[in-house]
C-alpha cells in the first residue's frame, strides 16, 4: 500500500477470522444465556484530544494541468508519435515536420559565416612580410617608370622647339608621366597602409558582419527546431489532432497532453465553510471507483470567486498519483468525496463512530468494565451520551464517560446491561501486544 493510502478492510483484517469464529457460536445473546460463554466484543479506548469539525464535499478528479500543443510553423507532417494514452516525457518528440528547405538555407548561411570569419581573421592578423615586400617592389617599379616618363617628357620638349616631334607626341609623353605619378601615389599609400596595419574601423565592421551572419545561422537553426514538436512536460496524450501526411498551419493543434503524475480533486465548497480553508490544509479523499481506499492530500488553491447560482467556491486538493495495470490509478473525471476540516480545533472526548448505538431514546455507548482477574473479560454497561463533531471516523461525545474507558465497537448490537463479554484482541484493543 503506497504512502497516503490506507484500507479500512486491512485495518480489520487481523481479527476477521477470529471474529467470524466467535460470532458463530457466541454472538447471539440467547447462546450466552444458555451457558455458551461471554459474548465476543471488540473495544477501543475513548480518547481526549483536539478535533475540528469536518464536512464532506463531492467533486471530480482533474489533471494538474492540461495543454493543447500547437505547431509554431507551417509544415507537412512526416512523423507522428503522439498516440492517445501514451505517456510522454518532457522534451519527447510528438511530431516532426519536413525541414528540406530550411536545411538548405542553413548550409548556405554557414558557408557565408565561414567567409566572414576568414575576412575578420585576415584583418586581425595584418599583412605578411612578403606582401609588404611585394608592395615595396611595386612602388619601386612605378617610381622607375615615373623617372623614365619624366626624362621622356623633357626630351620631347627639347625636340618640340625645332618641330622635330609633333605636339601630339609631346602630349602623349606628358600623359604617360602624369599616369605614372598617380600610380606612384597609389602604390605609396597602399604601402603606408600595409606598414601602419589595418584600421580599427575596418576590423569593427568585419566583426559586425560576422555577428550578423551568426545571428542568421541561429535564426535558421531555431526555425528548424520549431519543425520538431515536443512535449512541454511529463504527461499522457489524451487527444490526437494530427497524422502523417497532414499539413499543419502555424498555431494548429498537434496533441492534447494532461499531467497525471499529480492530480487535483476539485470540489465546490459552501460559502459558510470556505473562509476556514486555505492552501496547505490536509484533506481526505475517497474515490467512488476505488472503494476501501483513502487518499491523503492537501489544498492547493481556493478560488476567490463563487458560482453565483450555487453560492459555492471551487477548492482544489492535490494528490500524488501512481501507475496501475490500466495506466494511472487516479484518472481525470473520477467521482470523489473530499473531507475537510471546516471548524476551529477544540478539545473533546472522542469515541469511534462504530461505538455509537442509535435507535433508542438517546445515543449511547457500551462500556466494558474489566474483570480484575482477567482483563480480557468483563461486563458491559450502557452510558448515554450526546454526540458532537466528527473527524476521521471518530465522534466527540459528552456524558458520564472518561478518557481510557473501553467502548464496544463490534458486537454492540444486542448487548444487555451487565452481560458478560470477552474482549477480542485487535490492533485497536488494549489486549494487542
Amino acid at each position: 500500500m503506497p504512502p497516503g493510502i490506507r484500507s479500512r478492510d486491512a485495518r480489520r483484517g487481523a481479527t476477521a477470522l477470529v471474529w467470524v469464529a466467535l460470532l458463530a457460536g457466541l454472538a447471539h445473546p440467547r447462546a450466552a444465556a444458555q451457558g455458551f460463554g461471554p459474548s465476543p466484543v471488540r473495544v477501543v479506548a475513548a480518547e481526549e484530544r483536539e478535533v475540528a469539525e469536518e464536512r464532506t464535499f463531492v467533486g471530480s478528479v482533474v489533471a494538474a494541468r492540461t495543454t493543447v500543443v500547437g505547431s509554431q510553423v507551417d509544415g507537412y507532417v512526416v512523423e507522428y508519435l503522439a498516440r492517445e494514452g501514451r505517456r510522454m516525457k518532457q522534451g519527447e518528440v510528438l511530431a516532426r515536420l519536413r525541414t528540406g528547405t530550411v536545411d538548405i538555407q542553413i548550409v548556405q548561411a554557414k558557408a557565408e559565416l565561414d567567409l566572414r570569419q576568414q575576412e575578420l581573421a585576415e584583418l586581425e592578423h595584418g599583412w605578411r612580410p612578403k606582401e609588404i615586400e611585394q608592395a615595396q617592389a611595386r612602388l619601386a617599379s612605378i617610381e622607375a617608370r615615373l623617372d623614365y616618363a619624366r626624362t621622356s617628357v623633357e626630351r620631347m620638349r627639347r625636340l618640340f622647339e625645332p618641330r622635330t616631334v609633333s605636339e601630339g607626341e609631346l602630349d602623349q609623353s606628358e600623359a604617360e608621366w602624369r599616369r605614372a605619378e598617380q600610380d606612384r601615389i597609389e602604390a605609396k599609400a597602399a604601402l603606408d597602409m600595409m606598414v601602419e596595419g589595418t584600421r580599427v574601423e575596418r576590423v569593427a565592421q568585419a566583426r559586425a558582419k560576422l555577428a550578423m551572419q551568426e545571428g542568421a545561422v541561429r535564426r535558421l537553426e531555431d526555425e528548424r527546431e520549431k519543425h520538431v514538436i515536443v512535449a512541454p512536460f511529463d504527461g499522457h496524450v489524451v487527444a490526437e489532432h494530427a497524422e502523417v501526411g497532414r499539413w499543419l498551419a502555424k498555431g494548429g493543434p498537434v496533441a492534447e497532453i494532461s499531467e497525471l503524475d499529480r492530480v487535483d480533486v476539485e470540489v465546490p465548497v459552501l460559502e459558510d465553510c470556505v473562509s476556514r480553508l486555505g492552501p496547505g490544509q490536509p484533506a481526505r479523499v475517497e474515490i467512488g471507483a476505488l472503494p476501501g481506499q483513502v487518499f491523503e492530500g492537501r489544498i492547493v488553491s481556493v478560488v476567490p470567486r463563487a458560482d453565483l447560482r450555487a453560492r459555492t467556491f471551487p477548492v482544489k486538493v492535490r494528490l500524488d498519483n501512481r501507475e496501475a495495470p490500466g495506466g494511472v490509478l487516479l484518472k481525470a473525471g473520477l467521482f470523489a468525496r473530499v473531507t475537510l476540516a471546516v471548524g476551529e480545533p477544540v478539545r473533546a472526548l472522542l469515541v469511534p463512530k462504530d461505538a455509537l448505538v442509535l435507535g433508542g431514546p438517546a445515543p449511547m455507548v457500551w462500556v466494558v468494565d474489566a474483570d480484575t482477574a482477567d482483563p480480557a473479560k468483563g461486563k458491559v454497561r450502557p452510558v448515554p451520551v450526546q454526540s458532537g463533531i466528527s473527524a476521521e471516523g471518530w465522534i466527540a461525545v459528552t456524558g458520564p464517560l472518561r478518557a481510557g474507558d473501553r467502548v464496544v465497537v463490534q458486537g454492540n448490537e444486542r448487548l444487555r446491561p451487565g452481560q458478560d463479554v470477552a474482549v477480542i484482541p485487535g490492533e485497536d484493543s488494549p489486549q494487542k501486544k
